[in-house]
């Protein structure tokens, strides 16, 4: 089978999801195991995971470990594999830090960068590795609409994201041919602790429980991208045609920034 044409289900193993302990990834937890799937949900927090796991009916089953650690990722892929098998992995770990170009540090963008590129890069590894032994399964990488273009506040943040978005075109080029389906997960503002610390008005925010319906959904689908609220990403995507110089203009000028 084409990668591009399968459609992970939960007789096909396990599903792996990290980020799950809060926001997003917590919702989409719930919602999967809604659908049947067994779902090993990692982040650093522990007893964050104990407690869904405990609610969960045996569906949830925690694998504590920090996406910045490669070797962390690996085990847990290996006891996917050694349990049940890995059909789906969808790598959802992320920070976000609001950079204006006065407060933008090293130390903040190497935070972005460890977790939100390399943190995705070291679960990505080994469960692709299991995927292509197998020929099948998907991988889900969790993007943002940051990363079509260049938003205020969001240097480190968008450029992590516009990072998964290449990859994730580039590996698709040679997983199709072997059986192996990644996809790409673009949400709009979605109302977290990550996106409390925004002080601007976020044009069609929803709720966690909307956009794991929506990941969920399209994962059942043929997508390679999912891409959510509709609007507000064709907006974004169009503004790609724009001449840099043009975008930040208007950009500027939509934002009252040129009265600063």
């Amino acid at each position: 089978m084409n990668g591009a044409d399968y459609i992970p289900r939960p007789g096909h193993g396990a599903a792996w999801l990290t980020g799950a302990s809060s926001g997003i990834g917590k919702a989409v937890a719930a919602r999967m195991v809604e659908d049947g799937w067994t779902v090993y949900i990692t982040a650093r927090s522990e007893d964050k995971l104990n407690e869904m796991a405990a609610g969960s009916g045996g569906k949830l089953i925690a694998a504590p470990g920090d996406v910045t650690d490669p070797e962390a990722m690996k085990a847990i892929v290996e006891r996917i594999d050694a349990a049940e098998g890995l059909a789906l992995a969808i790598l959802n770990a992320g920070v976000y830090i609001p950079l204006p170009a006065s407060e933008f540090t090293v130390e903040d963008a190497k935070k972005h960068f460890d977790v939100n590129l390399q943190g995705v890069v070291n679960g990505l590894v080994p469960a692709m590795q299991s995927m292509l032994a197998r020929k099948t399964g998907c991988l889900a990488l969790v993007s943002s609409v940051a990363g079509y273009r260049g938003l205020p506040k969001s240097g480190a943040y968008g450029a992590t994201k516009a990072a998964l978005i290449n990859m994730a075109e580039a590996l698709a080029f040679n997983l199709y041919p072997e059986g192996v389906r990644i996809s790409l997960i673009c949400p709009g503002f979605v109302e977290t602790d990550a996106t409390a610390v925004n002080d601007f008005d976020m044009p069609f925010l929803m709720q966690p429980n909307e956009a794991a319906d929506r990941i969920v959904d399209g994962l059942k689908t043929k997508k390679f991208e999912i891409t959510f609220p509709r609007r507000f990403s064709f907006m974004l995507k169009s503004f790609r045609l724009l001449p840099a110089k043009t975008y930040i203009w208007l950009g500027r000028k939509a934002l009252g920034m040129d009265k600063e």
